[in-house]
C-alpha cells in the first residue's frame, strides 16, 4: 500500500497505454473504466457487486452530493467511502458539467456560478474554492478542478473565452486544493474542436501542474467522428507521465477508440442507465431485452460471459422480469453491462501489454459487427 499518489506507465502499443495509478486506497489498473455512482451509489448495484465486475475506482458527483445529502453531512458521517461502503479509490467531478446543463437556472461570472437546485429551487454558489472544499469534505481520492464546459456546437469566440475562464479557474482550484499528500487534483483541458485552443489549454494546465489531466468538453453532442478527430491530437499535448482521463465516455467502441488514441481513464452512466432500460451490451453488439423474440429463448444473453445474468438466467427470464417491471431486471442487466465494460478494459490492458492491441481491436469490431445470435 502506498501513501502517495503516482502513475506507472507499464507498456505502450501505438498510442495505447497500460499502467497503474497508485493511491493510498489501492491500485487502479489502466485503461480504467469508472462506473458512475452519482448519488453515492451505482444504481441497482451493491458496492461489492460493482467490485466483483472488476472496477478499481468509482465516480461520485459533486453537484448531486452537495445538494443531497450535503458534503457537510457526509463529512460528519466519516466521508464518502465510509458513507457508501466503498473502500477503494473514488474520483469526484467538480460539478461544472451539471451546472452547465442547468443553463436556464444559472448565472456565470468570473467568480463562479450561482444556480438554483433542481431538487427544491434553493440558491447555491459554486466557485473553484467551494468545489475544492466540497470534494475535500467528501474525501475523494481524485479531485477534478472546477471548469466551465460549453455545449457543442458553439462559435470559436465562445469556446476560447470559456476555455480561458476554465484555465483561470484551474489555477484557483490548484491554490485552493493546497498540499494534500495521497490525494490528487486533475486539470481539465478545454477548447472544443479547435486544435490550437486545445494546445493553449494544455500548456496552461501543464504550467500550473496537476497529478493528472482530463480531456473535457467532448461527448457533448459533437458525434463520434468529431470526438475521435479531436482525440487524434489532444492527448498528445498532455504530459506522458501523468494519467489522461476522457470525461463522460462512452459506448464500447468510443472507449476502444479513445484508448487507441492515448486515453487512460473513462467514465459513463451508459452501462447502468442502459441496464435499467433493457439495453444490453454484448460482444455481439447491442441486445434489446424487451423485444418479443426473447420471450421463449432458454439461452443466455451471452454464453461466453461469466456474470450472474448470463450464468444463472435465460433470455426468456430476463425478458419476463423486464416486461413485469421487476427490480431484479435492472440489477441483473446493470451487472452484466458493467461486467462487459470491465471485460473490454481487461482485454485492452492484456493486448497492450503483449503488443497485440491492433489485432485485439480488429477482433473486437468484427465480433460486434456480427450482431446478435439468430432467434430461435
Amino acid at each position: 500500500m502506498t501513501n502517495r499518489f503516482s502513475f506507472d506507465l507499464k507498456a505502450t502499443d501505438g498510442k495505447a497505454r497500460t499502467g497503474v495509478i497508485n493511491t493510498p486506497r489501492g491500485e487502479v489498473r489502466t485503461p480504467a473504466f469508472m462506473p458512475v455512482g452519482t448519488a453515492a451509489t451505482v444504481k441497482a448495484m451493491m458496492p461489492e457487486s460493482v467490485r466483483a465486475t472488476g472496477a478499481d475506482i468509482l465516480l461520485g458527483n459533486t453537484y448531486h452530493l452537495m445538494l443531497r445529502p450535503t458534503a457537510e453531512r457526509i463529512d460528519r458521517l466519516g466521508g464518502l467511502h465510509k458513507f457508501m461502503n466503498w473502500d477503494r479509490p473514488i474520483l469526484t467531478d467538480s460539478g461544472g458539467f451539471q451546472v452547465m446543463s442547468l443553463a436556464g437556472l444559472r448565472k456565470l461570472t468570473e467568480k463562479g456560478v450561482t444556480f438554483k437546485s433542481h431538487i427544491d429551487g434553493s440558491k447555491h454558489e459554486l466557485t473553484p474554492e467551494r468545489s475544492m472544499e466540497i470534494q475535500r469534505l467528501l474525501g475523494s481520492d481524485i479531485v477534478m478542478c472546477f471548469d466551465e464546459c460549453p455545449a457543442l456546437p458553439a462559435d470559436r469566440d465562445r469556446i476560447a473565452e470559456s476555455m480561458r475562464l476554465s484555465m483561470r479557474w484551474a489555477d484557483r482550484s490548484r491554490q485552493a486544493f493546497g498540499d494534500r499528500p495521497g490525494y490528487a487534483l486533475f486539470g481539465i483541458m478545454q477548447g472544443g474542436l479547435e486544435q490550437d485552443l486545445r494546445e493553449e489549454s494544455a500548456q496552461a494546465l501543464t504550467q500550473i501542474g496537476f497529478e493528472g489531466y482530463a480531456v473535457g468538453g467532448l461527448a457533448v453532442g459533437e458525434g463520434q467522428e468529431a470526438m475521435f478527430g479531436c482525440l487524434d491530437y489532444a492527448p498528445d499535448f498532455l504530459p506522458v507521465d501523468k494519467p489522461r482521463y476522457l470525461m463522460g465516455v462512452g459506448k464500447p467502441d468510443d472507449i476502444v477508440g479513445a484508448v487507441a488514441r492515448g486515453i487512460d481513464m473513462m467514465d459513463c452512466v451508459l452501462p447502468s442507465r442502459s441496464g435499467r432500460t433493457g439495453q444490453v451490451f454484448t460482444r455481439n453488439g447491442v441486445v434489446n431485452i424487451k423485444n418479443a423474440r426473447h420471450a421463449d429463448d432458454p439461452r443466455p444473453l451471452d454464453e461466453s460471459c461469466s456474470c450472474p445474468a448470463c450464468t444463472k438466467y435465460s433470455r426468456a427470464y430476463l425478458h419476463h422480469v423486464f416486461r413485469a417491471n421487476e427490480m431484479i431486471s435492472g440489477m441483473l442487466l446493470t451487472w452484466h453491462n458493467l461486467h462487459y465494460f470491465q471485460e473490454i478494459m481487461q482485454g485492452m490492458r492484456d493486448a497492450i501489454a503483449t503488443g497485440t492491441f491492433q489485432s485485439w481491436q480488429s477482433e473486437f469490431h468484427a465480433q460486434r459487427a456480427q450482431g446478435d445470435i439468430e432467434p430461435i
